[in-house]
């Protein structure tokens, strides 16, 4: 089979709801990333087979297959493709996965995998109130049948997720505090400098808070009554994006060009659509096993902080060392883009490798119906 290398990988900052990119159009933020990406490696964009773009809410400015219309933004070759990919918070990582597979089948040889949110413009729930407004819901008669009336979300995941593991709230804080430690540390020391396409005068992220107060994050009200969950333990409504670009060796010999990582192995699971974000359990343990390496032979992990007893949990069953994981700060610090998250993440995993000179990293992330993607990427 053939490998499928990663040439380089950039995003935007990750800017907050209320900052300096609050006001940028979807497709425009996805263009940076795309632009910023074409100018790095070198390429010539007309090679690019296809253009593969997660994004969570395609409504409004992130419909119309945003992935053709980010590329076209950024005023590159009208004859290349785009899609648009939605697994939930999965959905770059998933673009991706399906990259990857592109090149190691041998269908394509240049592909971009790219991702993209606005959450100030397309907030999470708008399609929720879409669907109120029409007089339905997202449930129909055969799931209610097999789930029930009860609430199925993100919040009351979480909220399962730290009383079956019994995550006190205290705990969360000290983890959420550690994030904003280590992404204030990799902030001022320059470890994103190499990674980040400025952005509206914007060249780090917006949402990391270097002095977070511990006593004033245990004065915070719970997210709902009852709930061990605050906002200060959940990751930040973000905008950003990022892409990367897959090559083949064929295509690096013809094009000139020297990869940084290359992916390794990758799965993808379901899990309870109840608890909804244990995926990463499951998936860590499906692609470590089809890689045949152990929790020990990964140098890196980067675990979306969608909220902390996510990531606790996850360490807890699977063994994975909280000091190597997320060692730059996670989403509670740096925010979660949605559909712009995995692609993000891979950029981090990619460029910390090659700053530590680690030799593999794992990625995974917690997705919307009980889903989770794993990725190992070692580097070059």
């Amino acid at each position: 089979m053939a490998e499928a290398y990663i040439v380089d990988a950039v995003r935007s900052p990750v800017g907050t709801r209320k900052g300096k990119l609050a006001d940028v159009h979807p497709a425009d933020l996805g263009a940076h990333a795309l632009t910023a990406l074409m100018e790095r490696t070198g390429v010539d964009p007309g090679a690019v087979e296809d253009v593969l773009m997660g994004c969570v809410t395609q409504l409004g400015p992130q419909a119309g297959v945003i992935g053709r219309t980010a590329w076209l933004s950024a005023g590159l070759p009208e004859h290349v493709p785009g899609t648009t990919i939605n697994r939930a918070c999965g959905s770059s990582q998933q673009a991706l996965h399906f990259a990857a597979q592109a090149i190691m089948s041998g269908t394509q040889d240049l592909v971009v995998a790219a991702g993209v949110e606005n959450m100030a413009i397309v907030p999470i729930d708008a399609n929720a109130a879409v669907l109120e407004r029409m007089g339905t819901r997202r449930e129909g008669a055969k799931w209610i049948e097999r789930y029930g009336e009860q609430e199925i979300s993100q919040f009351r995941g979480a909220q399962l997720i730290a009383e079956k593991w019994g995550i006190t709230r205290e705990r969360m804080e000290e983890f959420a505090v550690e994030s904003h430690r280590r992404a204030a540390v990799a902030t001022d020391e320059g470890r994103f400098t190499g990674q980040i396409a400025p952005l509206n005068h914007l060249s780090h992220d917006e949402g990391i808070r270097p002095n977070v107060d511990l006593e004033k994050m245990a004065s915070l009200p719970p997210l709902r009554e009852g709930y061990a969950l605050t906002a200060a333990v959940s990751s930040q409504v973000s905008v950003g994006s990022a892409a990367m670009l897959i090559a083949s060796e064929e295509a690096m010999k013809a094009h000139d060009l020297e990869p940084i990582a290359k992916v390794s192995t990758m799965a993808v699971v379901g899990e309870d659509p109840v608890l909804m974000l244990t995926g990463p359990i499951p998936a860590t343990r499906s692609v470590l096993k089809k890689a045949g390496l152990t929790i020990d032979d990964i140098d890196l992990f980067e675990c979306n902080e969608a909220f902390a007893p996510v990531v606790l949990a996850w360490a807890e069953e699977t063994g994975a060392s909280l000091e190597r994981t997320n060692v730059n700060g996670g989403a509670i610090a740096m925010g979660h883009p949605l559909g712009a998250t995995g692609a993000v993440l891979a950029t981090k995993l990619v460029h910390e490798l090659r700053r530590t000179g680690g030799t593999r990293g794992l990625q995974t992330m917690c997705e919307g119906g009980g889903q989770s993607n794993a990725t190992i990427i070692e580097r070059c």
